[in-house]
């Protein structure tokens, strides 16, 4: 019966309305003109996100206007460093479903998959970890990208792995970065294995140094876990083992480190301040606030162009991605890509999802190129300037502090490791070792300077200038002018040997001494 009933409801359509009246009506031409201006209408509504894309003459101004929009909010890039399972993807998880990154829906779709998988509590991580093998081990294996905006500034999360197998990703994440995010956990025994020999607190915080992550927000996160209860006893007692140890890491704990407590699933403390009801002794500012007040230091736009390529693929032409340390870049550029001195045209430059016309440090960007093939290109090689372009050398001089050896190994001529610079990796041997530098002795004392033989070995915390020497070309700088092509990880059979800064190039032109 409800069948023939059905087509009552149709809403009628004002086009085939307008063709009735005009089969009857002859006002007809009068009335047509105004539907047509409605559906006009709807229609551009309808496309007003595409319309301006599309339209290229009149969009001129507003586009100056969104461009200063942008400039306005400061970029950072933040890494999430810490032991494996201290909660550094749920945290950014968190971050991103506060800052209304993620809807309701999507974490309720999450909740169900982490239920299925008897995983309840890591469905706040799902957001950060996409890929299958992660969610269904718990770990992060890449570094996971994400975007959220404070009210000063945009920034980039970049969720490293914490489990040591994966370290050289969390490598490529920190050099990416400006501040980081210590992720450590509160509950009983998990702070204590990440702390210890061999746990990857240390090892994360001696390398987010190196890679030139000045400033450290440590979150004492899972506060709201029973076996700590937002006691003020156990975050005092984890602040305390901290401070010494970020000190000898490098980090000025009272101006470039602050501690937060915070429950990454919960989201406590993290967007807003904690409620007295929960915790009454820290009255602190919550980690958006902490992070909105760091200050880093500015990058010279009207330097030389240095992008050191990260990644590439192909999309109706060469896209390079990777993040600019220094200079800017405009469309239609001319510009060279290092070592291989391939010159190449700026096609177009994409800044997180959106097409922009010029980029500047600090930024992740995506560059389309012309001039090159996607094969020819590698991830290490540099985008930079024609006029000054970065030094391509196969040997360097570098200042290198010896963190902790394998068992049996001594560091002498002859030593290879693996080369971590910002996104090289590449094999290095140790040609020679120039000098050992006495860190007790004071720098004026004229009586003790002497001619001092070359070293022929160095032990575990020596400070020694060596020469290091790689097969192929590697695009670096001195760390004096641009720190972040200078500073450099050595590591051997999956740990992290030694830290340096490349303190001498071969002469301008040449490759080796």
């Amino acid at each position: 019966m409800s069948e023939p009933e059905q087509p009552s409801v149709t809403i009628s359509d004002p086009l085939d309305d307008a063709m009735e009246i005009d089969k009857s009506d002859s006002t007809a031409p009068e009335v047509l003109p105004d539907i047509k201006e409605i559906e006009d209408g709807v229609h551009s509504m309808e496309l007003g996100t595409k319309g301006k894309a599309k339209e290229v003459v009149p969009v001129e101004e507003p586009e100056k206007e969104e461009d200063n929009e942008e400039n306005k909010k400061r970029h950072l890039n933040v890494v999430f460093i810490g032991h494996v399972d201290a909660g550094k993807s749920t945290t950014g998880g968190q971050i991103l479903f506060l800052s209304g990154q993620v809807d309701d829906r999507t974490i309720q779709k999450y909740e169900k998959e982490a239920k299925d998988k008897s995983r309840e509590s890591w469905y706040m991580a799902y957001i950060m970890d996409t890929n299958e093998e992660e969610r269904a081990k718990g770990k992060t294996v890449e570094v996971g990208r994400a975007h959220f905006e404070t009210d000063s500034t945009r920034f980039t999360i970049l969720d490293a792995p914490g489990h040591k197998s994966y370290v050289p990703n969390m490598i490529s994440g920190a050099s990416q970065a400006d501040i980081g995010v210590l992720v450590i956990s509160a509950r009983k025994g998990e702070f204590e294995t990440g702390y210890e020999k061999g746990g990857q607190t240390r090892e994360h915080v001696l390398l987010a140094k190196t890679l030139g992550v000045s400033k450290l927000v440590v979150v004492i996160n899972k506060m709201d876990d029973p076996t700590v209860n937002w006691a003020k006893s156990r975050y005092d007692e984890i602040e305390s083992k901290m401070t010494p140890f970020l000190k000898t890491s490098g980090y000025n704990v009272k101006k470039d480190v602050q501690f937060l407590p915070i429950s990454g699933l919960m989201g406590f403390n993290i967007k807003d301040r904690l409620d007295k009801k929960t915790c009454d002794w820290y009255d602190g500012p919550c980690l958006f606030e902490a992070l909105d007040k760091i200050e880093v230091p500015l990058r010279d736009p009207k330097g030389p162009v240095r992008m050191p390529i990260m990644d590439k693929y192909k999309d109706m032409g060469t896209v390079v991605m990777g993040k600019m340390e220094c200079g800017t870049i405009k469309k239609g550029d001319s510009l060279l890509v290092m070592p291989n001195k391939a010159n190449v045209k700026v096609l177009s430059i994409y800044c997180d999802e959106n097409e922009v016309r010029q980029a500047g440090p600090a930024e992740n960007v995506r560059v389309k190129l012309s001039g090159i093939e996607e094969e020819d290109v590698l991830s290490g090689f540099v985008l930079s300037s024609i006029s000054n372009p970065v030094s391509a050398v196969s040997e360097f001089h570098a200042q290198l502090q010896i963190l902790e050896l394998l068992d049996n190994a001594i560091f002498t001529a002859g030593y290879n490791a693996v080369l971590h610079i910002h996104s090289v990796v590449e094999e290095c041997e140790i040609v020679e070792l120039i000098e050992e530098i006495d860190t007790k002795r004071k720098k004026d004392d004229p009586k003790k300077k002497k001619a001092k033989r070359k070293p022929l070995f160095v032990k575990n915390g020596a400070v020694v200038v060596c020469c290091v020497q790689v097969n192929n070309l590697i695009c670096i700088e001195n760390f004096s002018d641009f720190p972040q092509l200078g500073r450099f990880t050595l590591r051997t059979e999956g740990k992290t040997v030694a830290v340096g800064k490349v303190v001498k190039l071969p002469p301008p032109g040449s490759a080796t001494f």
